[in-house]
């Protein structure tokens, strides 16, 4: 589940179970609150006519039940930062944060520039945020699937915001943040656009000439 909204029969194959089983599985997970039922959109795919296939995801319930159970002391934590320090040390902390991710990834990521989103997903996947890579037009979306922190971030957008950065510094260009699990999305989006070298070139070639002028 932590790979996104997935089909009964996606899940079957991945575990390697009937179909059957599997959905008798997520039948007392949905009656549990765990997760829910939602159309199939992730997956880029165009499908025929009919009802689309019907994916399951986490629900809050089962997020909660999978994630850490220290959210109440981290928000606590934050809030204290902010009224007793001022909301510059919430600031400072996310983007002290976000430094370490980038700090840890950055020799991971060090390949050519068109495979980094790649390998930048593989490293948010080894660390618990279930992240994938896929195509969009002019670019890359990269999903993480599940956040650690998706409770904190909620009260404290600084964390998301200071992440978003980091991964814009990583990977070398302006990102864009489509969506976040902490204000509620199923899945956190970060639009990577495609950056051409040529491009970069002739800008650097075009400051050049003007300096020499």
């Amino acid at each position: 589940m932590l790979e996104g909204p997935s089909t009964a029969a996606q899940l079957a194959e991945r575990l390697d179970l009937t179909p059957a089983a599997v959905r008798r599985h997520l039948d007392a997970l949905s009656e549990e609150g765990l997760v829910e039922v939602a159309t199939d959109r992730t997956r880029g795919q165009r499908r025929g006519r009919g009802r689309p296939a019907k994916a399951f995801a986490l629900a809050d319930a089962g997020r909660e039940a999978f994630e850490q159970d220290y959210d109440d002391l981290a928000v606590g934590a934050m809030r204290f930062l902010a009224e007793t320090v001022g909301d510059e040390a919430v600031v400072a902390f996310a983007r002290r944060r976000a430094s370490e991710l980038e700090r840890r990834y950055l020799p991971v990521i060090d390949v050519p520039a068109e495979d980094r989103a790649d390998a930048l997903a593989d490293a948010l996947a080894e660390d618990g945020f279930a992240a994938s890579t896929r195509q969009a037009p002019g670019g890359t979306q990269l999903c993480q699937h599940h956040c650690p922190v998706a409770h904190v971030a909620a009260e404290f957008p600084e964390l998301c915001e200071a992440e978003t950065e980091a991964f814009a510094r990583m990977l070398g260009h302006h990102v864009q943040r489509l969506a976040t699990i902490a204000h509620g999305d199923g899945v956190c989006t970060t639009y990577v656009p495609d950056s051409p070298p040529s491009l970069a070139t002739n800008t650097a070639l075009t400051t050049d000439e003007r300096t020499t002028r």
